[in-house]
């Protein structure tokens, strides 16, 4: 029996490696049979998105120094597969995680620490980058990456405008004469599994603004100051990018890597398959098993695993979703092939409990998957 075993991460508790191992872990205790096991650990554009795709066709890990969300220096990294290809995480160098609770305030976050990574991929020779933009801390619209290629972002005195959302209400001219001219020799790819618009009640500020800190009174500051950013780009570049689905993407960086890159945005789970070849090996197999720390009826929209189950779907592969929970209308994945759908849990227990031992957790319900399964054969 060949089994695809293709998660996304349990957020918070297990990244989508972690999650292949336990799954697999699982599968063998069945030891009197032989397995063909793949291992493809999936991520949508947030966290562990470097490591699925270096792990899934082959790369190295790039490690270096640059400027965090809060403007003091981190430890960052990005991913160069084996042909070239850049892969980026926002997240590892503008991500929320990096920002103490405390201290979280899009008013005062920037992304210069991502314009940082394209450049240094760029010093490596890399002119084909993947960037995914989950899990951010941002709401600068990315003018702290185009800041970091070169891009000025000038006020009414002349003066380049400093980090933040804050400051965006006071850009007033947008020079390129600076920018990195290597940026037009590449080619940019943005891993989001967000579709949101710039601006308004739908776009960054009102929807993701809250979960990096901002208040009612600061939510309100910063769309009006992305309102007035987006119409000087516009004029800048002769083009009004603020209404295309994920312009939104982490803080409006979705926006500015179309804006002064010329990026193509594209559904997260999309590009692993593409980049993964996960169609051949879906053809190739007997059973996908996928899963997440919570599945509901949202997962159906885009998510991870549901990428992974249309692909099943198309070749009447078997799939099963394995989640740490089942969540609000889980059943609609059914509607777009889900063979079977399973929480790890079993006995009552907290959400704590459950994260703690989400590992042996997910290594026994693979088991007892894999036994059923086995005696209906």
């Amino acid at each position: 029996m060949k089994i695809l075993i293709a998660p996304d991460s349990f957020k918070g508790s297990l990244s989508s490696k972690e999650v292949c191992s336990a799954i697999k872990k699982g599968i063998n205790r069945v030891s009197k049979y032989n397995f063909d096991i793949i291992e493809v650990p999936i991520a949508d554009g947030g966290e562990g998105t470097v490591e699925s795709f270096i792990i899934a066709v082959g790369g190295k890990i790039v490690d270096v120094n640059v400027t965090g969300p809060l403007g003091h220096t981190v430890k960052a990294y990005y991913g160069i597969l084996n042909d070239g290809t850049a892969i980026i995480e926002m997240a590892a160098a503008a991500g929320l995680y990096l920002v103490p609770n405390e201290l979280r305030n899009p008013l005062k976050t920037t992304t210069y620490g991502v314009g940082e990574l394209i450049k240094s991929a760029l010093d490596h020779g890399c002119r084909k980058f993947i960037i995914g933009i989950g899990g951010s801390a941002t709401n600068d619209g990315g003018a702290g990456m185009a800041q970091a290629l070169g891009v000025k972002l000038i006020d009414k005195n002349g003066n380049e405008i400093n980090f933040g959302g804050e400051h965006l209400n006071k850009v007033e001219k947008i020079d390129l004469s600076g920018i990195d001219r290597r940026i037009y020799e590449s080619e940019f790819i943005v891993a989001s599994d967000v579709n949101n618009p710039l601006c308004g009640v739908n776009g960054a500020s009102y929807i993701f603004g809250p979960q990096k800190g901002a208040t009612t009174e600061m939510i309100k500051i910063l769309d009006d100051n992305l309102i007035h950013y987006a119409e000087v780009i516009k004029n800048a570049i002769g083009k009004d990018l603020s209404k295309i689905p994920g312009a939104g993407a982490a803080g409006g960086l979705g926006f500015g890597l179309m804006a002064f890159l010329n990026a193509t945005i594209k559904p997260g789970i999309e590009v692993i398959i593409e980049v993964a070849r996960l169609e051949d090996k879906v053809k190739d197999c007997d059973i996908v098993m996928t899963g997440e720390g919570n599945t509901d009826y949202q997962t159906a929209f885009g998510k991870a695993p549901s990428g992974i189950v249309k692909l099943a779907h198309k070749y009447n592969k078997p799939v099963i979703i394995l989640s740490g929970g089942l969540g609000f209308n889980y059943k609609k994945l059914y509607d777009i092939g889900t063979t079977a759908l399973f929480s790890i849990v079993d006995k009552p227990m907290t959400l704590e409990e459950a994260m703690e031992n989400a590992y042996e957790l997910i290594a026994d319900r693979s088991e007892d998957l894999i036994r059923t399964l086995l005696a209906l054969k």
